[in-house]
């Protein structure tokens, strides 16, 4: 079988890997369901056609791993039936290719000209279908929560969803089309690297040929395939957008009286003492500079549940929590899984994240499974900047820190500053006083506590530099005369008494 053999004629070995695990997707649902109970939904685009010959060699591999040698040449080609859902706005390219495709590997084809949803129920009705082959990658629209064995949607005619390159990437696809010398849609090498409809789609002008400006590179040239959609034309809205974080614009953020975070640190290291943390009071010095009030500081074992937990307390109290440690290919890296946990969804390839990783330190970083690009699904979103050698990484309000010392952090703490996506607006500034004293603790304490209930809105706290030296009373608050107010109605409680000091140490 030619499909075969040119994979496992291939040196790239990530590319077999690929290959083994789809087309042993494909040979399960060959043994699961009865093959006249089976659909392949066919668009003419370049990752259903990496399908359609995944699908013949599945067959092919299937039959034959049942001692049916004999027919041996029947198994070339896979008559599965094929759906196609063709469209007015879909490009004469498109429909030409998916054509005569159908007619050279003998595709029995069923032609829908309603939606997918209205068309499936009518197929189903007509035909029993069980399953239906789709070339889903992770990173398309519709591709959050699927397995490679998923159950239609709620709502949806039942069947089930066989995604065989579910965790193919852009390179996987092209990988495997120049491997086997397949043909393809013509539109591919004009520079169009993901298709939709006329209306939508026009070539990546990442391709545009720089010698003339009027033709394009072949889509398999596009080096990062994050931007394979660089060519869907996007919808642009006329309202004037501000410069705002999670809702709110640069200007309401200085006025807001607090906001608060919480910071979590993975590491046993920490625990067992063999190293100092750092990085929780960097952050929230870091985070009374802009502003912000640090609910929560806590280190936590190298543990999915552990990090799970933690996170599962802070998320929901908190604006935004800062997650340090535990990231990387080592056993012991698990923050994301736990990060995954707290959310309730699963890890699954990043496409994107996977392309930076590859640009960074080549392809020995992720295997086979792309270990290091594996995201929490559906949640994810990632903090660009051009002096981070990696974006960060974002799940809700979680933001996952890469630093593994201080100046790093230093440096991804001003790319946070710089990126409004991360939702660091700067806050309304603290102002602060700090007052020494020589007094015993028994005799200021009850002046203290009357101060904490006539100033609520002003944090006071004390605290002994040494059991017998001075004690030191912090007074924090956003409100400039108030913090004054409390001060002075503190000093004037003891006359020449207090003497005030730079900061609280």
């Amino acid at each position: 079988m030619e499909i075969d053999a040119a994979v496992r004629a291939s040196s790239d070995s990530r590319l077999r890997t690929k290959y083994d695990n789809a087309v042993y997707v494909v040979q399960r649902a060959f043994a699961l369901y009865p093959f006249e109970e089976i659909a392949f939904s066919f668009n003419g685009g370049k990752d259903s056609t990496v399908l359609l010959h995944l699908i013949r060699a599945g067959y092919y591999l299937h039959k034959t791993s049942y001692g049916e040698e004999a027919h041996i040449d029947t198994f070339q080609n896979c008559p599965l039936r094929t759906i196609y859902f063709e469209t007015p706005c879909a490009f004469p390219e498109i429909n030409s290719f998916t054509y005569e495709t159908v007619s050279t590997y003998g595709l029995p084809l069923e032609t829908i000209g309603l939606d997918f949803k209205s068309g499936l129920e009518g197929l189903l009705k007509k035909k029993p279908t069980k399953a239906i082959f789709i070339g889903t990658r992770i990173g398309d629209p519709n591709a959050v929560g699927q397995e490679q064995f998923s159950p239609s949607s709620p709502g949806w005619p039942p069947f089930m969803r066989v995604n065989p390159i579910l965790d193919w990437s852009y390179r996987d696809v092209w990988s495997f089309l120049l491997t086997c010398k397949v043909k393809y849609c013509s539109l591919y090498d004009e520079g169009y690297t993901s298709i939709g409809s006329i209306y939508d789609t026009v070539p990546n002008a990442l391709l545009c040929d720089s010698s003339n400006g009027k033709s394009f590179r072949p889509a398999y040239m596009l080096s990062d395939g994050r931007l394979e959609r660089a060519g869907r034309a996007k919808k642009t809205s006329s309202k004037t957008e501000t410069n705002s974080s999670n809702g709110i614009s640069s200007t309401e953020g200085e006025q807001i009286i607090s906001r608060s975070a919480s910071v979590i640190v993975v590491g046993d290291e920490i625990l067992f003492g063999t190293v100092e943390d750092k990085f929780g009071t960097a952050l929230c010095k870091k985070l009374h500079e802009i502003g912000w009030r640090v609910s929560h500081v806590a280190v936590v074992r190298n543990e999915t549940d552990s990090v799970a937990e933690e996170i599962e307390r802070c998320k929901s109290t908190d604006d935004v929590v800062f997650l340090v440690g535990g990231l990387g290919p080592l056993h012991s890296d698990i923050s994301l899984a736990g990060v995954a946990k707290a959310f309730g969804v699963r890890l699954a390839p990043d496409e994107e994240f996977e392309e930076h990783l590859s640009q960074l330190i080549g392809n020995s970083y992720i295997g086979n499974r792309n270990e290091m690009a594996l995201l929490p699904e559906g949640i994810t979103e990632l903090l660009h900047h051009k002096r981070l050698p990696l974006p960060l990484i974002k799940c809700k309000n979680v933001i996952i820190l890469a630093a593994t010392n201080v100046d790093e952090l230093d440096m991804e703490w001003n790319c946070l500053l710089d990126t409004h996506e991360s939702g660091l607006v700067r806050a309304k500034p603290f102002v602060s006083k700090h007052l020494s004293t020589s007094l015993p603790d028994v005799k200021i304490a009850p002046v203290v506590e009357k101060l904490c209930l006539e100033f609520s809105d002003v944090y006071i706290g004390t605290h002994r530099i040494s059991r017998t030296g001075p004690l030191v009373v912090n007074l924090l608050g956003k409100d400039n005369q108030r913090v004054e107010g409390a001060a002075e109605k503190l000093t004037s409680s003891f006359e020449g008494q207090f003497s005030q000091v730079d900061s609280c140490k």
